[in-house]
């Protein structure tokens, strides 16, 4: 496991949080704060004719207000960012952190820009797996744990009922531009997996299901969504990436100690078998991210196995299953005392 220099993780923090100033200075409207129930929610309202639009922000915290407080000093600097970014990332291309593709880098670029991911979307699954470089500090060796020709974007219905902002363009205008076509589904009408002809390229929509995995409503981006049993502990908390494209793209992924845990979890329960390929792939993945953090993130990864531990007898029997197969791994976890 090799780590990246202090300078690559330096230069990746300070694209993070450009990237970040970048997402609030270029939304228009006035920031209005709006409370539902126990949270509070920035949204930037402008009126559109003879109505007011109310373009969602984020989730109210410190760096949300601080950012607020600065938003016309960053909508100024704007041009200066821009070259600055471009730079972070030609350096760290040069400390080795690995490049997105160009074909998925064009995909998360335009959904970024539609305000997939600033609405709540999360890409899941192994797209997140190489996004794992900068916030942990290491390479990842580019083989058969981190090839994937999917982006899987997961959102919470009830997020994207409430939010009541809708991305702009709409995803399916976004994708035609971007020659895909939906593929159909059994249930006629509601679209779910766009495929790119000739690249190979599918985006796939997922949110949480709690029983039926059936299909779902996720107004916000526009499209619809399988539902999948056990996503909710995948989603929760999402942290911000750089996607290391042009002058960087800012996404959302699922935290790294809880993508690790949900992987013991998935690897078990594939329908094709314990022993596929795809579950082998899960449970690489969960080895080389619980390597990683057992030694430099250890309270977060213990708290995330402890709370799937607790769910109930069904997470734990697909943990144990999954464990059973990596010994190196179980002694790892067992080690925390979580």
């Amino acid at each position: 496991m090799t780590p990246l220099s202090s300078i690559a993780m330096s230069a990746y923090t300070d694209l993070v949080r450009l990237l970040k100033d970048d997402a609030l200075s270029g939304v228009e409207g006035k920031p209005t704060l709006k409370e539902r129930g126990d949270k509070a929610y920035w949204y930037a309202a402008r009126r559109v004719g003879t109505e007011m639009r109310f373009i969602y922000i984020g989730e109210d915290s410190d760096e949300t207000r601080a950012r607020i407080d600065r938003i016309e000093e960053l909508r100024a600097t704007a041009k200066d960012r821009q070259a600055e970014r471009s730079r972070l990332v030609r350096l760290l291309r040069a400390e080795g952190m690995t490049p997105i593709d160009r074909a998925t880098g064009s995909i998360l670029s335009a959904m970024a820009a539609a305000g997939t991911f600033r609405l709540g979307g999360t890409i899941v699954g192994t797209n997140a797996f190489r996004l794992y470089e900068g916030e942990l500090g290491i390479r990842l060796s580019i083989g058969g744990m981190a090839i994937t020709g999917d982006i899987d974007i997961a959102q919470f219905e009830k997020l994207s009922v409430a939010l009541q902002d809708q991305v702009d363009p709409g995803l399916a205008e976004t994708f035609s531009a971007l020659k895909f076509d939906p593929l159909p589904a059994l249930d006629q009408g509601r679209t779910w997996r766009w495929a790119q002809g000739g690249s190979g390229q599918l985006v796939e929509f997922l949110t949480p299901a709690f029983g039926d995995e059936t299909i779902r409503d996720l107004p916000a981006l526009g499209v619809n969504a399988q539902g999948l049993n056990y996503l909710n502990f995948l989603i929760a908390e999402p942290i911000h990436a750089a996607a290391i494209y042009r002058s960087g793209v800012l996404v959302q992924v699922p935290r790294p100690e809880r993508y690790a845990i949900h992987k013991l979890i998935i690897a078990d329960r594939r329908r094709d078998g314990a022993g596929s390929l795809k579950s082998a792939k899960d449970r690489e993945q969960a080895a080389f991210l619980i390597e990683a953090m057992a030694e430099d993130r250890p309270d977060d990864l213990a708290r995330a196995y402890a709370t799937a531990m607790e769910v109930g007898p069904r997470w734990r029997e697909h943990i144990g299953n999954s464990l059973k197969r990596m010994p190196d791994t179980s002694g790892l976890l067992d080690s925390l005392g979580a």
